[in-house]
């Protein structure tokens, strides 16, 4: 083996070689290499390269080896995951109850497993579903709070916003406008930044894990993307004030809240939508991607219909948003920056989904919507959607098919749906065929690697997500992200989530230094030894991450190999 210092040079060469040894074995594997091909194929590779990289690409098999068990993910014959032998419990958990913690959270903490043990799985899991932890240690509360998109009124922002662009407009050509655009770029920016790390603050550090995962979840349902437009402006309140609040609620309820967000109203155009000059783009969107799904029953008349109960749902300026709502028109309705305007409203009855609906302004919003949540395609739709994200990219019918009911029986309460989920054997079944997104990567990784140490620089965070793909606030189309593992397995995608494993593993990242400061000491974490990843990562770990973390030369190495294993980006 090669050991010692190599010069920069061919440590770049090096490197060079490894992404394009990645890149063709997922390539290769992607036209259907066999496991034993797939060792030759390594092999191979790892005698053509010196030794740094050989330890290297020990990791890039494990993480290629799980990629077989990807390709037959839309297969009724699934291939299983390889786990540990070990099956003892470690202080009264059980391999079960750390796979059904690991679907409960975005990732494990010693402070969830102290929980847990105190609780027990029921008790840990009602007192989630009531949704009333929402506490953050007091050091993340404040960095939040100190965000200007967090502390400062929308109508404020917004209006600073709209000067901001109409300034730079006004100015006449040359050097001062090029210098003012490049301020408006940055200013722009850091209003998305600002959305993205106060949700993912809340989600490393949240208290209720089940709760922080369903925050991300319906903001990735009712997706909203922040370049059009002012959207970047509403992208903080849209997950503080319509999404969290009602993360665990009536499901009507958060329909209702995302209808009314300017987050929304501005995305889907509906703040277009008014009597004379209709829009019917969020109408459309509302039911094939937020209630009913594709298929469902209802017909292109529905959406139009629907149209004309959303019209006259809008914004008001924002300069009037800041006075006192004294004298109201009758039939105007006001809340912040929403509006409904019966003057903009088509006032007519319609029909929709079988039913009369008699014009009756803002009233008829919430009997559509009343409607759509009734029809057994919403409960069925929701409940697919949630157990394709938390259980599996397959969920048993049998498990749907229980939430639905759940859905119907209780008038679409969240909270009885994921109770109806998380208690059923699917919650717990070992060997978890469901690939990390990045998100849930990120996020996973930071939990475990700094076990509630609070970071003072988010900005790295949200970074890292964009680069691997999937950006808070990013998804240009409303659809969301993919939630299926397959998407997230791209050579590429692998090659990312490898690098970033590095990077929070050996601590040689910025999450303790000041934004825009210089080189920052760093700290690499001490997994090995911790009782964190003793008790609920080493019991379920196979032979081949132990292998492979048995070659590890230093502690940040070791991390590495950790995080950047099958056992670790599976759930």
């Amino acid at each position: 083996m090669v050991t010692g210092a190599a010069p920069r040079k061919f440590l770049r060469n090096m490197n060079r070689r490894r992404i394009c040894s990645m890149q063709r074995g997922a390539a290769v594997i992607a036209h259907g290499m066999s496991g034993v091909e797939l060792g030759r194929h390594l092999l191979l590779e790892n005698l053509r390269m010196p030794a740094a990289p050989i330890r290297r690409l020990t990791v890039l098999g494990l993480l290629l080896g799980a990629l077989p068990v990807l390709a037959c993910a839309g297969q009724a014959t699934a291939q299983r995951m390889p786990v540990a032998t070990v099956t003892a419990t470690v202080d009264g958990l059980s391999l079960a109850d750390i796979a059904w913690l690991r679907r409960d959270s975005f990732g494990l903490d010693s402070a969830t497993l102290a929980s847990y043990r105190q609780l027990g799985r029921t008790r840990f899991l009602d007192e989630q579903l009531a949704g009333t932890d929402d506490t953050l240690p007091p050091q993340v509360a404040a960095q939040i709070n100190a965000l200007p998109v967090v502390n400062t009124p929308l109508p404020e922002l917004l209006a600073d916003f709209r000067d901001s662009q109409q300034r730079y407009k006004k100015m006449p050509a040359g050097p001062d406008k090029d210098t003012a655009k490049k301020a408006l770029q940055q200013y722009r920016r850091a209003l998305s930044q600002q959305a993205a790390q106060a949700e993912l603050l809340h989600a490393v550090y949240g208290g209720d894990q089940l709760k922080e995962q369903l925050v991300w979840f319906w903001l990735n349902h009712f997706s909203v993307y922040a370049d059009k437009g002012p959207v970047r402006v509403f992208a903080a309140n849209y997950e503080e004030q319509a999404i969290r609040p009602h993360a665990l609620g009536k499901f009507k309820d958060l329909v209702m809240a995302t209808l009314q967000s300017p987050a929304m109203l501005v995305f889907l155009d509906n703040v277009h939508n008014v009597k004379g000059k209709t829009n019917e783009n969020y109408a459309r969107e509302l039911m094939e991607l937020h209630t009913l799904g594709v298929g469902s029953g209802y017909t292109q008349a529905d959406v139009q219909q629907l149209m004309r109960v959303l019209t006259g749902a809008g914004l008001l300026p924002p300069e009037l948003a800041m006075r006192p709502a004294r004298f109201t028109r009758p039939g105007v309705v006001r809340d912040g920056l929403f509006v409904f305007n019966p003057a903009r409203h088509d006032d007519g009855d319609k029909t929709f989904l079988g039913h009369t609906i008699k014009g009756s302004g803002y009233a008829e919003i919430g009997e559509a919507v009343d409607l759509i949540v009734r029809q057994p395609a919403c409960a069925h739709f929701i409940s697919q959607q949630l157990a394709e994200y938390f259980i599996d990219d397959h969920p048993s019918p049998a498990l749907v098919d229980a939430m639905a009911q759940t859905f119907q029986d209780s008038d679409g309460d969240i909270a009885a749906v994921m109770r109806t989920m998380m208690l059923s054997k699917d919650a717990s079944a070992l060997n978890g065929r469901k690939f990390k997104d990045p998100m849930r990567f990120v996020v996973s990784a930071m939990r475990l690697a700094y076990d509630g140490r609070p970071i003072p620089n988010a900005e790295p965070l949200q970074k890292w997500l964009q680069q691997m793909g999937e950006p808070m606030y990013g998804r240009i189309t409303p659809d969301g992200w993919p939630l299926d593992s397959a998407s997230w397995t791209g050579s590429g995608q692998l090659s990312k989530r490898f690098d970033f494993a590095r990077v929070i593993g050996s601590g040689r990242n910025r999450l303790f230094a000041d934004a825009g400061s210089g080189p920052a000491a760093h700290d690499t974490p001490d997994l090995q030894d911790s009782a964190l990843y003793r008790d609920a990562i080493e019991p379920r770990l196979s032979d081949a991450t132990r292998d492979a973390l048995a070659k590890a030369k230093s502690p940040a190495e070791w991390n590495t190999f950790l995080l950047s294993s099958p056992d670790f980006n599976y759930r």
